[in-house]
């Protein structure tokens, strides 16, 4: 084996139509299976050849070991690049974008049902993978999250596309807080849309064998519908209450308005519920300029394309790593994990807009831009 197939496994499992489904399982289980580079690499040239595949029916999406789908992405060796090229773009920074951007964008735009099983941990770069599949399974396992605000980020990955289609100000509070969803909390804002218990992983696989696939790729959409609608109504463990959903009006008026509003509400809460106690004090402890950020990816809205959401996240995400927070946030998190991180400004009101018109501004020409035939 090669070492990109060591990370990500690939099989395939032969169903009784004669047909084929490609199951791809994130190998890095002590990582939490986090995206480095090789996987990136390994999922993109294994599911383009999928898609051209006319005996692959559908392809699976999931993780080794019962703790993580995918807990994020392999940050260190952006970390080690940043602080070895501060304030410019290292190659290997530019290069691991763009690949794992045209990999959410190819799930985004695959034509065949993807089916990612969002058990145990989903967070940041698993969200984009997860994000961009047509069936997203969610257990009563589940967490899932964007804490890209705690390193100094910002919620990538397809975020400014998928946050900005939830109820209210839902997406903008997610990607501030970094709150911790369940599965109910995951399917009430449209991240997972089919909700199954983790002891069902086997059954499923059993039945997907048993579908009677066929060449028609909008009628294999319906097949696999169908199979997690009748299984999840007989799960043992039915779907809780989201609280989110039960809380979407308070979340709503806390996030309404200007940041310098948003700020002053929440700084203001007292005693609050543990789970909204939790994310305030995250949000408090996270990079000012990821909040803005944040906020400026709230305004976007729907009016841009799957390509141009990309396109504008791969400039936003290659400054952070060059003239922003996130060579400090990682390092307070993960290398020395003090949790005493030194952001660039101490609050949210000593931002200056320019700093926030940089990062928002794309180092590159339109015609230079790496993704831009994305789409095309």
């Amino acid at each position: 084996m090669t070492e990109q197939t060591n990370c990500v496994v690939f099989q395939t499992l032969g169903t009784l139509s004669g047909k084929l489904v490609g199951v791809a399982t994130l190998n890095m289980e002590k990582a939490l299976n986090a995206l480095n580079m090789e996987m990136v690499r390994a999922l993109t040239t294994q599911l383009t050849a999928w898609a051209d595949d006319d005996a692959i029916a559908m392809v699976v999406l999931d993780g080794a070991g019962e703790k993580a789908f995918c807990a994020g992405g392999d940050v260190r060796a952006l970390y080690q690049a940043a602080r070895e090229l501060p304030g410019e773009i290292p190659e290997v920074t530019q290069d691991f974008f763009t690949r794992e951007y045209f990999l959410d964008h190819l799930l985004h735009t695959f034509d065949k049902p993807v089916l990612v099983w969002g058990d145990g941990i989903v967070m940041g770069g698993g969200l984009g993978l997860m994000a961009g599949a047509s069936h997203r399974v969610v257990t009563e396992r589940s967490r899932i999250a964007m804490p890209e605000v705690t390193i100094g980020l910002y919620p990538d990955v397809g975020g400014s596309y998928f946050l900005n289609r939830m109820p209210g100000h839902m997406g903008r509070f997610l990607g501030m807080t970094a709150y911790n969803m369940d599965g109910a909390d995951a399917f009430y804002v449209g991240l997972g849309n089919h909700y199954l218990n983790s002891s069902d992983k086997q059954p499923l696989f059993d039945a997907l064998s048993s579908i009677d696939w066929e060449n028609d790729v909008c009628a294999n959409h319906g097949k696999l519908n169908a199979l997690l609608e009748a299984m999840s109504s007989r799960c043992a463990q039915p779907m809780g209450e989201s609280i989110l959903e039960q809380h979407q009006a308070q979340i709503d008026a806390l996030m309404d308005g200007e940041l310098n509003e948003i700020m002053t509400r929440v700084k203001a809460v007292e005693d609050a519920e543990p789970w909204l106690s939790r994310a305030l004090s995250t949000m408090l402890a996270g990079s000012p300029l990821s909040l803005h950020l944040v906020y400026q990816q709230s305004l976007l809205g729907t009016e841009l394309s799957l390509s141009q959401v990309f396109q504008l996240e791969l400039g936003l995400s290659c400054n952070c790593c060059s003239i922003g927070d996130f060579a400090e946030g990682v390092r307070a998190l993960l290398i020395d994990k003090d949790r005493q991180p030194q952001w660039l400004y101490e609050t949210v009101e000593a931002v200056p807009q320019e700093m926030v018109k940089s990062l928002m501004t794309s180092p590159w020409d339109p015609q230079n831009d790496p993704l831009r035939t994305l789409g095309q």
